[in-house]
């Protein structure tokens, strides 16, 4: 093994160009796993109708991606830090990869779902690894203060091509296209990688916690297995009853077992800082919400209304676009007055997108539905960089990318639950007519508007003077 390598000597004689290939390439990685989540959904409806999956299978089809992303994130950044960032990021590469080429081959919605994951394998070693790669590559503050804006603003594009593009794609060449549109990115990432990307790892990284990490698994897949199967086997069943005593169990157990570690896979003094605490539970009522509103959408505008795959992408258009436009105006803000206002704006935003969902029917005016979903690109990139502040701000910088990589979590667990939850809620519309569909959403209305109060109660808490005390003694617990 090589000796490690700091930063400084990561970066050190790249000249701008390089850095700037090097920025081009992490991008390109943060591209292909973010669309995968926003042109997947646009595929849903093709999804069920050639391989004759149920609500079930579409739920698992969203949510085998997002799970393994949820669970392995944290272990996918220490590993990187150990052996290397450059190689686990190509190891990440090709399983993406490979994920990508048999998810556009499945010959079912079995054999789609194990696909999803193995891409989602590849995808938990490029985003946090990616970040990483971006901040030694770029030692300077000020410039790595931009290069990461860039890196950020990727996602947001991301998001709003996402639909369009897989709407485009599921009309011209069908829904496998959607994944084989990644092969050739991902092909061409993994050698420009080998060509300029130079390797680094942590000076010191943090020990593997294989029992934290086989806890956190057990935790999230039974509570998502259980929401997800509980519509066919009903929630008095001893499987579903099963499921969540494990749940409970697994989460007690990390309780007692993780603050017994010296590197924790997820270290619970985290959470003695009551802006970290919000913020995390921030990230999982904020994405549950996003989540369920990408699953729900497309099939309420391409089952219900009867709209074409590209025409359903260009309806969430304007969502991505003002993700993209109000992610910066945002951070300004938050750098500026602190994250209570956008935060409040975020969960306002939401509770009234949810509230003005529930008018959503079949004949529903176009404009009045694309006015309706503007509130949810509001919600979004007002919702984002606080969470990410929050989350980091008040933490030691031995802690910083620790405590980023927890609310990367939350955020992928909020988007699992999202899915698994509107599935659940949905999955008997889906059988009916369109007034049946509409009828069952509005659960999932409702949902997202009790979601939206909750964030702009953890504003409020997370943002009062006893909360902004305990984050100021947060700093000692790791001394």
């Amino acid at each position: 093994m090589t000796a490690p390598t700091s930063p400084a000597a990561a970066a050190d004689g790249l000249s701008r160009r390089r850095r700037s290939l090097v920025l081009a390439i992490c991008c390109a990685s943060i591209v292909v796993v973010v669309m995968d989540i926003s042109i997947v959904n646009t595929a849903l409806p093709a999804i069920r109708e050639d391989l004759h999956a149920s609500v079930a299978g579409l739920q698992w089809t969203i949510d085998a991606y997002t799970l393994v992303l949820a669970s392995f994130l944290l272990l996918a950044g220490s590993t990187a830090d150990r052996f290397g960032r450059r190689r686990i990021f190509q190891i990440g590469l090709a399983a993406f990869g490979l994920g990508s080429l048999l998810c556009g081959m499945a010959p079912s919605i079995g054999w789609l779902i194990a696909a999803r994951a193995l891409q989602a394998v590849g995808g938990t070693m490029l985003n946090p690894v990616a970040m990483a790669i971006v901040a030694t590559t770029f030692p300077e503050p000020a410039e790595r203060a931009r290069a990461i804006g860039v890196f950020g603003a990727m996602s947001g594009l991301s998001l709003a091509l996402g639909p369009i593009l897989g709407g485009a794609l599921v009309d011209g060449l069908g829904w496998r296209s959607v994944f084989w549109v990644n092969v050739p990115i991902v092909a061409a990432a993994i050698v420009c990688t080998g060509l300029f990307v130079p390797e680094s790892r942590a000076a010191r990284a943090r020990r593997f916690d294989p029992v934290g990490q086989l806890l956190v698994v057990l935790v999230l897949v039974s509570v998502v297995f259980a929401i997800i199967e509980s519509h066919a086997l009903g929630w008095t069943s001893p499987v579903i009853l099963g499921l969540l005593g494990v749940a409970v169990l697994g989460g007690l157990a990390i309780l007692a077992y993780e603050p017994r570690r010296a590197d924790p896979l997820l270290d619970l003094r985290l959470f003695r800082s009551v802006p970290f605490s919000a913020a995390i539970l921030t990230a999982l009522f904020a994405l549950c919400g996003f989540g369920a509103f990408l699953f729900v959408t497309p099939l309420y505008l391409q089952d219900v209304r009867g709209m074409s795959a590209l025409a359903a992408g260009l309806c969430l258009l304007p969502v991505g676009v003002l993700i993209l436009v109000l992610s910066p105006v945002t951070g300004r803000v938050v750098g500026a007055r602190g994250p209570r206002v956008p935060l409040v704006v975020a969960g306002a935003a939401l509770a009234l997108g949810g509230a003005a969902s529930l008018w959503l029917g079949p004949a529903t005016p176009l404009p009045a539905v694309l006015a309706t979903y503007l509130l949810f690109g509001v919600f979004l990139a007002a919702v984002n960089p606080p969470i990410t502040n929050s989350a980091v701000s008040a933490m030691p910088r031995s802690m910083a990318g620790v405590a980023g990589a927890t609310a990367s979590v939350g955020r992928q667990t909020g988007t699992t639950l999202g899915v698994a939850i509107a599935g659940t809620i949905v999955g008997s519309g889906l059988a009916g007519d369109g007034a049946a569909f509409t009828s069952a959403a509005s659960g999932v209305w409702w949902l997202l508007v009790g979601l939206g109060a909750g964030v702009v109660a953890l504003a409020l808490l997370s943002t009062g003077r006893q909360a902004l005390a305990s984050a100021r003694r947060a700093p000692a617990l790791f001394d």
